[in-house]
């Protein structure tokens, strides 16, 4: 064989060529990133509307009513109570029941104080009169661990669902107090009112102007004060009167005489609520 044909038959690979003889597999690096399938974004979406849906929670199924004042109540032992009156105008009727299959989550909607057709808008009226109620100005949801027994048009009783003695969470609009300063709002402490002092009831120092060089979020201030939803825990309901439909709070509520006011079970985590 002559010289020419042996190295025509002899085949040369480089080096940065050659395949690896040992091949690392790394358990972290995907050679085929395209075949990994991200979390959808409904699945995503879903467990976050889970998540705030369990947050906000009820103990139970509650009311809605209306508050007519304050006044002094005397106990069988002699014991005086300042108690809030909360009286039910006509309403209080399920409006609709939504389910996990329907809707995602579990609540039961309901609907207080009749009035009259033209108050409301075609969308309301075309929603109230899908389940057959009556025209109703408010609607609020009640979400609930199981929504079993409930059915459009069904009307809730007082008595059915609460009893002298339990505990409640009462809800509500604070009083507007308008813009207000540091004293009011916050309980400051106002300065000196002789010796020569000019800052009476000012705010104050807010922060250094080097450093930080600005004023952090949440500083206390002057702002507007009241306006704001507040929810009352654990009240006790003191009477229960079926004749003049009201029911006695131990206590103040939010908001002033004629605001709506909502009513549920007393939230206690272990009895009514799960802990996780």
């Amino acid at each position: 064989m002559s010289l020419t044909t042996a190295f025509s038959s002899l085949t040369i690979t480089p080096t940065h060529l050659k395949k690896p003889t040992c091949t690392l597999k790394n358990t972290f690096l995907n050679p085929n990133p395209l075949s990994i399938t991200p979390p959808s974004l409904t699945t995503k979406l879903t467990t976050l509307k889970s998540t705030l849906i369990k947050s906000t929670m009820e103990a139970g199924i509650g009311l809605m009513g209306t508050k007519l004042g304050m006044m002094t109540y005397f106990e069988p032992t002699g014991k005086v109570v300042p108690v809030t009156i909360i009286g039910f105008r006509e309403g209080n009727i399920v409006t609709q029941v939504k389910t996990e299959d329907t809707d995602g989550y579990n609540a039961v909607q309901v609907g207080y104080r009749r009035v009259r057709d033209k108050k409301l808008t075609k969308p309301e009226m075309g929603h109230l009169e899908k389940s057959g109620v009556i025209p109703l100005r408010h609607l609020q949801e009640f979400r609930l661990v199981d929504v079993d027994g409930f059915e459009a048009n069904q009307k809730l009783v007082l008595e059915e669902l609460f009893k002298e003695g339990d505990l409640v969470d009462v809800s509500g609009t604070t009083i507007g107090k308008g813009f207000q300063g540091g004293i009011k709002r916050h309980n400051f402490k106002r300065g000196q009112m002789t010796h020569g002092s000019k800052s009476h009831r000012a705010l104050g120092s807010i922060g250094a102007g080097t450093t930080p060089g600005r004023v952090y979020p949440g500083k206390k201030m002057p702002g507007r004060m009241g306006g704001t939803k507040t929810k009352i825990r654990k009240l006790k309901i003191v009477k229960i009167d079926s004749d003049l439909r009201i029911v006695m709070i131990n206590g103040a509520v939010p908001g002033k005489p004629g605001n709506l006011i909502r009513i549920t079970p007393a939230k206690i985590v272990g009895k009514n609520i799960p802990k996780n």
